[in-house]
């Protein structure tokens, strides 16, 4: 396989439903792309009804190219991710698997558009982390649950607003950033770095001001992170956690016991905001993000000091602290809810607590004059004449004289 022939299936995948985000190729099913998540397969000419072993592994080896370092990890590791560019067309990040003796391919759509916050209207609260000078700041989520995309865009508000020196460190590089008043250096895991750690380290010494860390995959970088925050930087980086307290957690998990009380002291100083994302299926077609945004006060501290306990919860200093525009996924469910965004289904299914996001949908529908309830016609049994006996004769002895 030539690349002009990979190009033109690429192509063709990507012109057969709307909104692209995923392409994937698994032996014995056919091109299939996801869609608004949902997998569709995809005809081509010469038609593919199945990918056969030895077509996954030439679409995997022309992906991979003369990368001699992605095929040495895939021949050792069993996976690779790279990075491919359809000319005019699409970028995309890729990763290349064995399963089964065979190999199977995903491919990640990449914007090539910056977003901004004001395109993403993302809430209002999220403008106050390019304020932010040093420290640290997470964006969490499942993978593809729109990460990247907040934090580019954050990282062009920067641009957009301060002259300063930014660097960062991704795998592989997804938005490409021109140079506006911010000057740019985008370093990809692979090509021109190692390990994050490692890339983090050399950062140090390129007198960023503001670190962009693709992902905390591991202590080491962890580490190197909370000292750059210590040291005058602001570190950008995202988490695999599906909330904020449990983001907390999971930092917190990396480090042995001994370690763990320093951690947490040198955590509660530099972490600023946390976000975390769930893309949600909206009414219509397309996807929402959902946000629960953690920032920094005395509680935060304190909780992030002495552990969690009752009454202080980070979801409910979150709750507590909803009126500075802090925010938990039930809120953010419940507002998409009021605005037509999302059914009352897709709110119960990706809210944190069921409990009162029920509550609070049943609220919203008594103030729209809507039914609560689906049990309808009810009327008492004596209204109908049922169950009715005769009142037993009052015994004698019981009468009153």
């Amino acid at each position: 396989m030539r690349r002009p022939e990979l190009d033109y299936i690429l192509s063709t995948m990507l012109d057969s439903a709307p909104e692209v985000s995923d392409l994937i190729f698994t032996v014995e099913k056919p091109l299939q792309v996801e869609s608004a998540g949902e997998l569709t397969p995809v005809a081509c000419d010469p038609p593919i009804e199945k990918l056969t072993p030895f077509q996954t592994e030439m679409i995997a080896l022309n992906l991979v190219g003369e990368n001699q370092w992605n095929l040495r990890d895939l021949l050792k590791t069993g996976s690779c991710d790279a990075a491919y560019t359809v000319l005019d067309k699409a970028r995309f990040r890729i990763n290349i698997f064995s399963q089964r003796n065979n190999y199977s391919i995903v491919l990640r759509k990449l914007n090539t558009k910056i977003p901004t916050l004001e395109g993403l209207k993302l809430p209002e609260i999220i403008y106050q982390i390019p304020k932010e000078k040093t420290g640290l700041v997470l964006v969490t989520g499942s993978t593809g649950s729109g990460k990247s995309t907040t934090l580019a865009a954050v990282l062009n508000e920067f641009n957009r607003t301060k002259a300063i020196h930014i660097i960062t460190l991704e795998d592989p590089v997804e938005f490409v950033h021109p140079h506006h008043k911010a000057t740019f250096n985008q370093r990809e895991l692979g090509t021109d770095f190692d390990n994050f750690s490692s890339g983090l380290r050399a950062a140090l010494r390129q007198a960023p001001k503001i670190i962009l860390v693709g992902e905390m995959r591991d202590r080491d970088t962890v580490k190197i992170a909370l000292s750059a925050a210590e040291t005058g930087h602001l570190v950008l980086s995202t988490l695999h956690t599906v909330d904020a307290g449990q983001t907390i957690n999971r930092i917190l998990g990396m480090f042995e016991t001994e370690e763990q009380e320093q951690i947490r002291l040198r955590l509660a100083d530099t972490l600023r905001w946390v976000v975390s994302q769930r893309l949600v299926p909206k009414i219509g077609g397309g996807r929402h993000a959902m946000l629960e945004i953690m920032g920094s006060n005395l509680r935060t501290k304190e909780s992030i000091v002495q552990g969690e306990n009752e009454g202080k919860s980070f979801y409910e200093i979150i709750e507590s602290s909803q009126s500075f525009g802090w925010r938990t996924f039930d809120y953010s469910a419940l507002e998409a809810f009021e605005q037509g965004i999302i059914t009352e289904e897709t709110a119960m299914l990706y809210c944190s607590k069921r409990g009162p996001v029920t509550r609070g949908i049943d609220n919203l529908k008594k103030s729209r004059g809507e039914s609560t309830t689906e049990l309808n016609g009810l009327k008492m049994k004596e209204a109908l004449g049922i169950g009715k006996s005769a009142a037993p004769p009052i015994p004698a002895t019981l009468k009153l004289k």
